[in-house]
C-alpha cells in the first residue's frame, strides 16, 4: 500500500494529521531539524505520542536532516539512542555519518536519506543504498521516469514530495539565508530570501528588466497526477510550518483520492497557497516553476471591484459566497501595495448587515481601489470551520475493527476474547456469574457495554456472547474486563524490542592515507575559456572548468581521458567513476563540517574533499584533530577561499519567465534587492547559479590553515589582469611569505562563516 506522509509542527497538527489520514507523519526534535522554527517536540513529548500513533498504525518518522559539527556529533548519536528506545520508525537524516550510525548500530532502526542529500539518479540511490539507507526521499527535481528507474532496479523504498512549498535551489541546498543573513537553511533556520522583491537588471545599460518576486516558488500540486505515482513508496506532504486546518485538509484529500474516493480538489485552493505548480515530477516547465506577482498566501478569485463610493467598495461575486470572517485580498497594479483585509462587517446591495452574500457585496475600506481590480478569498471561514468540526470530531476517526467473545457461564469466571489481525488476547476477571435472583443481564445489555470503546483506536466489528440463560453480571465488572482486555492488547501491540548489531564496529571506516603536504597547492575554478586557457599557461596543475559534474540531473562525463580529475557535486558521480582512472575531488555541495562525513566520502574513493561554507576555521581544527585521532591518518582537504560563492544553482532561469531566452548571451544580468546585487550565472544547460553579492575572501588567512591541503580560487567576472594579480598573492602566501598589505575589502570582501559556524 503506498504510503501517505504528512507533515507535524506541533501537536495540533499531530493529531489532525492522523484524523486526516495519514499512514505516517515526520516531525523535529527541538535540535538537528531543518524547520528550527516549528515548534517541534522534546523527548518526553514523544513518549506519549508515538504510542498513540502506534495504535493507530500510523508510523512516526524524526527529522535529523541538519549538518553537524564534530562538537554536535555525540550528541546527535545519544538522540538517535534515545529515539530507539521509543520506537520511532526511521530518522530523515543528511549528514552521512547519521545514516552509517544508524545502519551499523541498529536492525530494529532505519535511516531515510533526506531530500537534501540530492539523490536525483539511479547512481546517487545506489551509493546510498551501499551505506545503509532504506529510504531515499528524493530530490524534487527528479523525474517520474527516474523514481521508477530507481525504484526498479535497486530494490529501495522511495519518498517522493506530492505537495507544498518548493526551493528553488537544487534539493532544498541553499547558502543566501546563510552567507547574507548568517541564518543557514542546512541548520533548519533560513530567512526565506526567494521570498523576497527583486529587480532584474540588465548591466549592459543598467536597465530595470522586472520588479516582482522572481525567486518565489509556486507550490507544489500534484493531485490531478497522483494516479500515476502510487508506485512510489511514500508520498509526503510538505508544511512543518502549516496550521492544523492546512495539514489536515491537505492530508485528507490526498487520502481520499488515494482510496479512490470522491473529492473535491478545487479544496485545495482555500488552504495556503502560492499558486501551483505540477513540479518537475510531472516534467513541468522550469519557467512555470515561479510566481512571480506575490510571494505568500494567493487565495483564488472570488470577484471583482464594480463600484467605488468614497469608502464603500461594491464587490461583484462569481458564484461565491463572501461571509463575515472570510479574509480578502484585492489585486491592483502596484505589486508592493496589494489590500490585504478580514471581512468584520458585510453589507449586502440593499445596505442590510449580513453575516454572508452572494452576487453583490459591499464593504468598507480606507484604501485606494480601483474598478475590476480583482478579489481573491484568502481565507474561507466557512471551510475552516467544517475542518475545524471534523478534527474535534472524535466519531469521525478512523477506527480499527477488532472482534470480541465474552463466555458468561453461571459458576464461571467472566472471560473475555478479543482478535485483531494476527494478535489474539484473552482476559479472564475475578468475577465469577451467579445466577439471578430476581432481574437477569441480556446480550443488548452486554452488547452496550463492550462497545463503549470512546477515545481508543477501536470500533467494535463483531461480537459473540457465550451467555447461560438467567445469568446475572454486574455491568462495572463488564467494563474492567473491556479495559484491561484493551489495555493488554495495546500493550502487546506497542512492543517491540531494540535489536543490536552487536558484532560490528559502528564506524568501521578504511579511508585513503594522506599526509599534510608540506608545500600546500593551488587548485582554481573558472567560467570560460579564456581564463582556463590563460591560468592554464600560468602552470597552475589543478583546473576546474570542463571537469565539473553539477549536484543533480548530472550530466556524467564519459570521455575524461583528458582529466586526471573531476571536481563531483552529486554521490552519483562516486558510483559512475567507481572503474575508471580519474581523481574524484567533492565540492561543496556535500556540506562536509565533520571528520566522520570527511572519513565516509574517503572510503568511498573521494581523493580530496571540499569542505562546506558553512564551516569556520575552529571546526576546521576539529575535523582533523578527530579524523587524526580516530583514523591516524590525516585528511586531504580543500577550501574555497576567494571567489563568489554559489548561493542557489537550479533549474529556473529568470530570464525565461519573462520570455527572454538567450538575452543571458547578450548581456550581464544581476538580482538586487534593497541592499545588494546579486550577479547570475548561466549555465549551458539553461541551469543558473545566483552568486553572493560580496566575493568570499579569506587569501590572508591561509598560514593559519596549516591542516588544509589545497586552497582555491575561483574565478566568475575577473578579468586576466585582476586573475593574475590574486594567483601572484596567493602563492606568496602559500609559500610563507610576510605580507603587510592585505587584498581583503571590507565593501566588496566578506569572510563568510571563517570565524564563526552560522545559525
Amino acid at each position: 500500500m503506498t504510503e501517505l506522509l504528512s507533515p507535524v509542527g506541533s501537536l495540533e497538527t499531530f493529531y489532525s494529521a492522523i484524523k486526516g489520514g495519514a499512514n505516517a507523519v515526520y516531525l523535529g526534535l527541538n535540535k538537528f531539524s531543518a524547520r528550527a522554527y516549528a515548534n517541534n517536540f522534546s523527548l518526553e513529548d514523544l513518549k506519549s505520542i508515538i504510542p498513540y500513533a502506534h495504535l493507530r498504525n500510523v508510523k512516526v518518522f524524526i527529522t535529523m536532516n541538519t549538518i553537524l559539527y564534530d562538537n554536535e556529533l555525540d550528541e546527535a548519536f545519544n538522540f538517535i539512542d534515545e529515539l530507539a528506545k521509543l520506537n520511532v520508525d526511521a530518522i530523515i537524516v543528511q549528514d552521512l555519518s547519521l545514516i552509517v550510525y544508524i545502519a551499523n548500530k541498529y536492525k530494529s532502526l532505519v535511516a531515510h536519506a533526506s531530500t537534501q542529500i540530492g539523490v536525483d539518479d539511479l547512481h546517487s540511490a545506489l551509493v546510498i543504498k551501499e551505506l545503509g539507507c532504506k529510504r531515499i526521499v528524493l530530490a524534487r527535481e527528479t523525474s517520474i521516469e527516474i523514481i521508477k528507474e530507481i525504484k526498479e532496479k535497486l530494490n529501495i523504498e522511495v519518498e517522493a514530495f506530492i505537495h507544498g512549498a518548493l526551493c528553488l535551489s537544487y534539493s532544498g541546498n541553499c547558502l543566501m539565508s546563510s552567507m547574507i543573513g548568517n541564518r543557514s537553511g542546512n541548520r533548519g533556520r533560513c530567512a526565506g530570501c526567494c521570498r523576497q522583491l527583486y529587480s532584474l537588471i540588465d548591466q549592459n545599460n543598467n536597465k530595470i528588466i522586472s520588479r516582482s518576486y522572481l525567486l518565489s516558488m509556486k507550490d507544489l500540486n500534484t493531485s490531478m497526477y497522483l494516479s500515476n505515482l502510487k508506485f512510489i513508496d511514500s508520498l509526503k506532504i510538505e508544511g512543518r510550518m502549516k496550521e492544523k486546518e492546512y495539514v489536515y485538509a491537505v492530508t485528507n484529500i490526498y487520502h481520499k483520492l488515494l482510496n479512490n474516493e470522491k473529492v473535491n480538489i478545487n479544496d485545495l485552493d482555500k488552504v495556503f497557497n502560492r499558486t501551483y505548480t505540477k513540479g518537475y515530477i510531472n516534467h513541468e516547465l522550469p519557467k512555470n516553476i515561479v510566481n512571480n506577482l506575490r510571494p505568500n498566501n494567493f487565495g483564488y478569485l472570488i470577484g471583482e471591484v464594480c463600484k467605488i463610493n468614497k469608502n464603500k467598495i461594491w464587490i461583484r461575486l462569481f458564484c461565491e459566497f463572501l461571509s463575515k470572517g472570510d479574509q480578502i485580498r484585492i489585486e491592483n497594479n502596484n505589486i508592493e501595495k496589494e489590500i490585504s483585509i478580514p471581512i468584520t462587517k458585510l453589507f449586502d446591495a440593499n445596505f442590510n448587515l449580513v453575516d454572508k452574500v452572494n452576487k453583490i457585496a459591499i464593504i468598507y475600506l480606507d484604501k485606494k481601489v480601483n474598478i475590476k481590480d480583482k478579489v481573491y478569498k484568502t481565507k474561507d471561514i466557512d471551510f475552516y470551520n467544517n475542518v475545524n468540526d471534523k478534527i474535534n470530531n472524535t466519531s469521525s476517526e478512523n477506527k480499527l475493527n477488532i472482534n470480541m467473545r465474552l463466555y458468561a457461564l453461571i459458576n464461571n469466571n467472566l472471560k473475555l476474547d478479543i482478535e485483531y489481525l494476527n494478535y489474539k488476547i484473552s482476559i479472564t476477571s475475578n468475577y465469577v456469574i451467579q445466577k439471578a435472583i430476581t432481574s437477569t443481564i441480556t446480550k443488548e445489555n452486554i452488547v452496550n457495554q463492550l462497545k463503549k470503546l470512546g477515545d481508543t483506536p477501536y470500533s467494535l466489528n463483531k461480537l459473540d456472547i457465550v451467555l447461560d440463560d438467567h445469568s446475572f453480571i454486574s455491568l462495572k465488572a463488564i467494563n474492567e474486563l473491556r479495559r484491561e482486555a484493551i489495555n493488554k492488547l495495546n500493550k502487546i501491540r506497542l512492543k517491540k524490542d531494540l535489536i543490536f548489531n552487536i558484532d560490528e564496529k559502528i564506524f568501521n571506516f578504511h579511508p585513503i592515507k594522506h599526509n599534510l603536504l608540506d608545500k600546500k597547492e593551488l587548485t582554481i575554478e573558472v567560467s570560460n575559456l579564456k581564463q582556463y586557457e590563460f591560468v592554464k599557461s600560468l602552470g597552475i596543475k589543478h583546473v576546474y572548468y570542463k571537469n565539473i559534474i553539477n549536484r543533480n540531473n548530472a550530466k556524467y562525463l564519459n570521455e575524461i581521458d583528458d582529466f586526471n580529475e573531476l571536481l563531483i557535486n552529486n554521490l552519483g558521480s562516486i558510483s559512475y567513476y567507481k572503474n575508471k582512472n580519474v581523481n574524484l575531488v567533492s565540492d561543496y555541495s556535500f556540506n562536509v563540517t565533520n571528520y566522520l562525513t570527511t572519513a565516509i566520502l574517503s572510503t568511498l574513493n573521494v581523493n580530496r574533499i571540499t569542505l562546506s561554507h558553512e564551516i569556520s576555521l575552529n571546526s576546521i581544527n576539529d575535523l582533523v584533530n578527530n579524523y587524526h585521532k580516530n583514523f591516524n591518518t590525516y585528511p586531504n582537504l580543500e577550501l574555497i577561499i576567494y571567489g563568489r560563492v554559489k548561493l542557489m544553482h537550479s533549474k529556473y532561469c529568470p530570464l525565461s519567465k519573462l520570455n527572454l531566452c538567450g538575452e543571458c548571451k547578450r548581456s550581464n544580468f544581476v538580482l538586487k534587492d534593497r541592499f545588494q546585487s546579486f550577479p547570475i550565472k548561466f549555465n549551458d544547460d539553461c541551469t543558473t547559479f545566483i552568486l553572493n553579492s560580496k566575493k568570499l575572501n579569506n587569501i590572508d588567512y591561509i598560514p593559519k590553515l596549516k591542516n588544509v591541503n589545497y586552497f582555491r580560487l575561483v574565478f566568475n567576472d575577473e578579468s586576466l589582469e585582476e586573475i593574475k594579480k590574486i594567483i601572484d598573492y596567493t602563492l606568496r602566501k602559500i609559500n610563507g611569505e610576510n605580507i603587510e598589505l592585505t587584498m581583503f575589502n571590507s565593501d566588496s570582501d566578506t569572510h563568510g562563516h571563517f570565524f564563526k559556524n552560522p545559525l
